[in-house]
């Protein structure tokens, strides 16, 4: 066996490069109501009651809290570590409860860069300590709801075993997770491979090992527990192994189903029986066919106990789960029977006999033996109360999908829990299932915000929040404390790709979808804040994706469409090809004129003032960048525009006649404006970037001469450089950040700004500015974080003084502030020392004299 001397260091805080100054923000999830996305593991500790971790394939692990709210774990997670969001497995040790395991990475492709990693913590997730393995870990691939790959030894707790994938077999860690070592005489690697045809990598990988039990009766306290069972990811060959001598030596159960693939493994200690679900497909998307086997541990033999048969299978079997304070009681359910809805087998005689969540009554009458509980997150509700997906027909689910994890608290036969594709399930009820065969399935997810975020606008009335997200739409944030009662609807969309508001007329909103099919139109108008839409019938079908633009008066819609190159369409006009932009253009309106539209590809900077029909490339460059992230346009001032780029941040106010490098910002990726400091202020300035060597979010009160980091050690938001950002026009320093798994985060100010210090220099016009690139892909750190708090600020000019927005012609302008331009009413006239200087038709601004 060859051993990883990797040690690890503890986390919990980010390295922080560069002398950066501290603003203390309190952060806060925007309530949606927990879920959003697939929970592949609920996993109870045997030991200690009411305590149990559930993992997510992208949005980190979870600890269940006295209320039955969830705390997140992994928060601190930061650009270098964003893979840590996709936990893989996880194992709660028996022996000392407060020892959590985390098996974390996201993709074992070319999309995550990174070496999977072990994370270990001695007090329940408050802190870990990590040791980097030399392969990589898929908690996001198929086969993410197998499981659990980890487990601790009951009766040795130091000892710890790994089931890993890509064909790298079995590690064992005899130092609490320290070290790891690989089992050389465990040689099944598994065979499975979703799509061997997929180029990406993303379904061509050996999926690996499937889950590991410990049989802790086969042992004593204190000694390596000598028979161990493992599940392997493999079909037509041996799939199920086990050990009599802790690992030495392994033989394939005799007598076992090699048809299907072993999802989930399970021992009844009681019956000294092991429980397999199996199913055809890796899942969870996958699963036409399955079976559930039960092992007599001490006869050697397979009982075939499947709960149904004939045209009734129709899919795999998935979430397993047995109730240590009654033997004989076991649960299993349909892996992903998506019509006409998930089903779910309980028996309390060993599989003898079943019961069913559901039953027919007469097709098409269902007799649902539960009631729906989603007061904690309504919008869970709307598909149950009647409208129609894409394709016009009704969705009958209402139990859920994609069902790996399925859990009975071990200290109360009443508390159960499942995780499925979009929310977690359960009630304390259970045995209500057999007593009167009805139960309670409620909403359990509270705290557990698993969104992919793919956009976020704060327009300056209605709403203060209004979001576009994967898999469930999006969403009206009447309220940032409570969740939605609907997502978007009418027209429905699994994906909203990106929003956009219209400046004069803020109600007035687009959404994009990104929802395949060559039949559907993908843009929707909604004049109401996104209560109600009306689909844009001069969208093509089959269009989907990318990234919008409305027009200041809301009738004219520019679109970088996901495949199709840039459209426009004006008064719900067929969309036209826009070919005066590269395909990869990022594009923005003008909030003010709305004839105006702007856009940046590489290092150009566009215009158009013929409402997007043609654009003009600009006198000035970007410095040096080659890839444009975001194009932010001043809420009321026109030709102010700032532009975030591989190279850094930009600022125009003249249209792009001339732009200033921000210094200190060598990437910059989401950009946001907010509402100013002080009445009638510059608005603040909000931008995610690498920041003098420090990657994370910050914020300017100064148009940016200064600046504060505002994200902390605790709150670091996985990916800065694919989240997407948002500012409040109406309350002073609050920020929105969208994540990829973890939904959506507000951010208000804590506490007194650090004061400014001296300023660095700037770039200005057509200056090529350099910079030192840092990739989202740099290895993770594993060296213990500290944290200096000295002030650092980008670019020397003249203090910024606040902008008048006074309406009065007689008024006398403030410094820097506007003072003419077409369609301007405000003063003409300057205070002392400054002059009204002419930047553009639209904007002219008092500069000094």
């Amino acid at each position: 066996m060859r051993l990883l001397r990797l040690t690890g260091a503890l986390l919990g805080l980010s390295p922080v490069l560069a002398a950066v100054s501290q603003q203390a923000y309190t952060w806060k999830n925007v309530k949606i109501g927990g879920g959003g996305g697939f929970i592949p593991g609920i996993i109870f500790n045997p030991s200690e009651k009411g305590l149990a971790y559930a993992r997510t394939d992208i949005g980190g692990a979870y600890k269940l809290n006295a209320d039955d709210t969830w705390s997140p774990l992994l928060d601190w997670a930061d650009d270098a570590r964003w893979n840590y969001w996709g936990v893989d497995a996880l194992a709660t040790d028996p022996v000392k409860p407060s020892n959590l395991y985390l098996a974390v990475g996201m993709y074992t492709n070319s999309w995550d860069p990174n070496k999977g990693s072990i994370l270990r913590s001695t007090d329940y997730g408050k802190t870990f300590t990590a040791t980097q393995l030399p392969f990589k870990l898929g908690g996001n691939m198929p086969g993410r709801g197998m499981g659990e790959r980890l487990q601790v030894d009951p009766n040795l707790n130091s000892v710890l075993f790994f089931g890993a994938r890509s064909g790298n077999g079995l590690w064992k860690s005899t130092d609490s997770g320290a070290t790891w070592a690989k089992v050389s005489s465990f040689t099944s690697t598994g065979n499975y491979i979703q799509d061997k045809t997929d180029t990406n990598g993303y379904a061509s990988d050996i999926v690996g090992l499937s889950w590991i039990e410990f049989d802790k009766a086969s042992g004593t306290s204190g000694k390596a527990t000598p028979r161990i069972f493992v599940g392997v990811a493999s079909n037509g060959t041996s799939n199920v192994f086990m050990t009599n001598d802790a690992g030495a030596t392994w033989t394939a159960l005799p007598g076992q189903n090699t048809q299907f693939i072993p999802h989930r493994g399970v021992i009844s200690q009681a019956e000294r029986s092991l429980y397999v679900a199996y199913a055809d497909g890796a899942g969870p998307y996958d699963g036409t066919l399955g079976a559930l086997m039960k092992y007599n541990i001490t006869a050697g033999t397979w009982t075939n106990i499947t709960p149904v048969s004939g045209s009734d299978l129709y899919f795999g079997f998935g979430g397993l789960a047995i109730d240590p304070q009654k033997p004989g009681t076991v649960m299993v359910a349909s892996l992903n029977a998506w019509w006409p809805d998930l089903q779910i087998f309980r028996s309390t005689d060993g599989g003898a006999t079943w019961s069913t969540l559901w039953n027919w009554v007469s097709y098409p009458t269902l007799a649902r033996n539960y009631k729906i509980d989603q007061s904690l997150a309504p919008w869970l509700g709307t598909d149950a109360k009647g409208p129609t997906d894409v394709s016009g027909t009704a969705d009958t689910k209402q139990a859920g999908w994609m069902v790996e994890s399925l859990s009975i608290d071990p200290f109360d036969s009443n508390h159960w829990l499942y995780g499925t594709g979009m929310t977690m399930y359960g009630s304390r009820d259970l045995l209500q299932w057999d007593a009167k065969h009805n139960v309670t399935l409620k909403s359990l997810a509270d705290g557990i915000e698993e969104f992919s975020v793919q956009s976020l606008i704060s327009p300056p009335s209605g709403p203060s929040l209004i979001s576009a997200v994967g898999d469930d739409g999006g969403f009206v944030h009447t309220s940032l404390t409570t969740a939605p009662t609907a997502f978007f609807m009418n027209p429905m969309w699994a994906t909203t790709a990106d929003l956009d508001y219209a400046g004069n007329k803020p109600t007035n909103i687009v959404r994009i979808g990104n929802n395949a099919g060559a039949d559907t139109k993908q843009v929707a108008l909604s004049t109401d804040s996104g209560v109600t839409w009306q689909q844009d019938y001069g969208a093509a079908d089959g269009v989907t994706g990318g990234k919008v633009a409305f027009s200041a008066d809301g009738d004219t819609v520019l679109w970088c469409t996901g495949s199709n190159g840039v459209m426009v369409s004006r008064y719900t006009n067929a969309f036209t090809a826009v070919s005066s932009l590269p395909s990869d253009a990022a594009i923005a309106s003008d909030k003010r004129n709305n004839s105006i539209f702007y856009a940046a590809s590489g290092s150009k900077f566009y215009i158009s003032t013929n409402n997007g029909v043609s654009f003009t490339a600009t006198s000035a460059a970007l410095g040096s960048s080659t890839s444009a992230s975001k194009v932010v346009v001043h809420p009321s001032v026109t030709g102010d525009v700032w532009v975030s780029t591989d190279k850094g941040l930009f600022h125009t106010t003249n249209s792009g006649s001339s732009f200033t490098a921000i210094s200190g910002f060598t990437q910059a990726w989401a950009f946001a404006l907010g509402a100013p400091k002080t009445t009638g202020g510059y608005p603040a300035i909000f931008a995610a970037g690498n920041y003098n060597s420090v990657v994370g979010y910050f914020r300017s009160d100064d148009q940016g001469v200064n600046w504060v980091q505002i994200d902390d050690a605790a709150h670091r938001f996985g990916s800065a450089s694919a989240n997407c950002i948002t500012a409040d026009l109406r309350t002073y320093g609050r920020v929105y950040i969208g994540t990829n798994g973890r939904g959506i985060f507000f951010g208000d100010v804590s506490g007194t700004a650090p004061p400014p210090t001296s300023s660095a220099s700037s770039t200005t016009a057509t200056a090529t500015a350099t910079s030192t690139t840092t990739s989202r892909s740099t290895t993770a750190t594993t060296t213990t974080a500290t944290t200096t708090t000295a002030s650092t600020t980008s670019r020397s000019t003249t203090s910024v003084t606040s902008t008048s927005t006074s309406s009065a012609p007689a008024a006398t302008q403030t410094a820097y502030g506007q003072c003419g331009g077409t369609g301007w009413t405000g003063p003409t006239v300057c205070v002392s020392g400054f002059k009204c200087t002419v930047s553009n038709p639209y904007y002219s601004q008092c500069v000094p004299s």
